[in-house]
């Protein structure tokens, strides 16, 4: 069976967490992880509107920092969580806005989106819809079989992105299996 290799995305105007995961004969590997920090540096204000230059520079980060892993790992597909219900409308608008500058870094190299629900990723690799991060982050590393001292130095969004992919590689293997 031929190697595929997922890149797994969790969309947010602060961090971006990525993930890219390979599958050989069912058997999964952690490639490399890690997030786009698109937040204000150190000193600077947080930009007050969408509209904001400031924010239109952290969509950059988004579209460019992707574009370079994507480049680097030349994933055969990608998977994003959706865009969960924000507190107000302003935030779902900032991360609906960050969500489209990495699905624009995916379709410039190449790639459709594969959308999944936050409680489905969850319940696909935990259980249940309603898992903790640190559950998440848990069976993300036992699937992928990595020590717990390594994956330690993972942030949350990271291991989120990472089990985006996960559940994208389990979702096509299902969809295998129910074909005729």
């Amino acid at each position: 069976m031929a190697a595929l290799t997922v890149i797994g995305i969790d969309p947010g105007s602060q961090r971006t967490g990525w993930g890219v995961v390979r599958e050989v004969s069912g058997v999964l590997s952690l490639v490399e992880c890690g997030v786009v920090r698109a937040a204000a540096g150190r000193g600077e204000a947080a930009p007050a509107t969408s509209g904001d230059s400031g924010f239109s520079r952290r969509l950059a980060r988004i579209y460019h920092a992707l574009g370079e892993v994507l480049a680097r790992h030349r994933p055969d597909q990608a998977a994003m969580e959706q865009v969960f219900t924000a507190r107000n409308a302003a935030s779902a608008l900032k991360l609906g806005q960050a969500r489209g500058a990495a699905v624009a870094a995916c379709a410039a190299a190449g790639l459709d989106v594969c959308d999944y629900a936050p409680t489905l990723v969850k319940k696909s690799l935990v259980g249940t819809g309603r898992a903790e991060k640190e559950q998440v982050a848990f069976m993300v590393r036992r699937l992928l079989n990595v020590r717990a001292e390594v994956a330690a130095g993972w942030p949350l969004d990271a291991s989120d992105a990472l089990a985006v992919a996960i559940c994208h590689l389990g979702m096509r293997r299902l969809a295998a299996l129910q074909r005729p």
